[in-house]
């Protein structure tokens, strides 16, 4: 989402980030689109099935594709069906990580939200996990500097990330993202500070809880195993 408070909103989610349950990441299972289906008639109604169905199908197009083909057709997808608005607008909390279920049957999200469920369905369509990155950066709009988080895929460990970023249309290199600043970033497997591709953060295995544990149980109720 995006925060005009960026500086206290930034050390908020730092905060957090470094409380994070990593948990093991084997290969992802597809989703139960079937229980998805039921649930999102169940909770929103008739237009969250057919934003589901859509999923579903996008999802099924997409598997035969390559990894960069992935990625374009997963980050066009949400970016049209979902609508952009903050967390008090959607859920009604200052801040909230909904499950791709929860954007889709409500139709919107913040940037936390479209980040997540591209990162969901990428994994789900057998991405590596060391390929993605949620990102927390601080992003220059409007001439203030405002938190935001995107998508970062990296082709190879060592390689620049491309961003996938429900403000920009367009999967960029990193390097031509001058607007963008990271902060940190983090997957199933790890945290990492900044925007080195390689130095994970440091801490206790035992103490990272976190909304990040919280949203993989619900999405796991739901039918998403990561």
């Amino acid at each position: 989402m995006l925060y005009s408070n960026h500086s206290a909103k930034l050390r908020k989610c730092l905060a957090l980030g470094l409380l994070f349950l990593f948990l093991p990441a084997p290969q992802a299972a597809p989703p139960d689109m079937e229980k998805m289906l039921r649930l999102a008639e169940a909770r929103y109604g008739a237009p969250a099935v057919v934003a589901v169905t859509q999923w579903r199908d996008a999802m099924a197009t997409a598997r035969g594709l390559t990894e960069t083909e992935k990625i374009n057709r997963i980050n066009e997808f949400f970016n049209r069906r979902v609508v952009f608005v903050d967390d008090v607008e959607a859920w009604g909390k200052t801040d909230y990580w909904a499950t791709p279920l929860e954007s889709l049957g409500r139709g919107r999200g913040d940037c936390e939200d479209f980040a997540i469920a591209k990162y969901v369905s990428l994994r789900s369509l057998g991405v590596p996990l060391d390929r993605l990155r949620l990102t927390y950066v601080r992003a220059q709009i409007g001439g203030g500097s405002q938190a935001h988080m995107v998508l970062a895929y990296y082709p190879s460990p060592r390689a620049e990330p491309l961003i996938l970023d429900n403000l920009v249309g367009d999967i960029l290199p990193a390097s031509r993202r001058g607007d963008l600043f990271p902060v940190f970033s983090f997957n199933s497997e790890g945290l990492w500070v900044g925007s080195g591709a390689s130095e994970k953060a440091s801490g206790s295995a035992t103490a990272r809880l976190s909304r990040w544990r919280d949203l993989i149980a619900r999405m796991r109720a739901e039918g998403i195993e990561l």
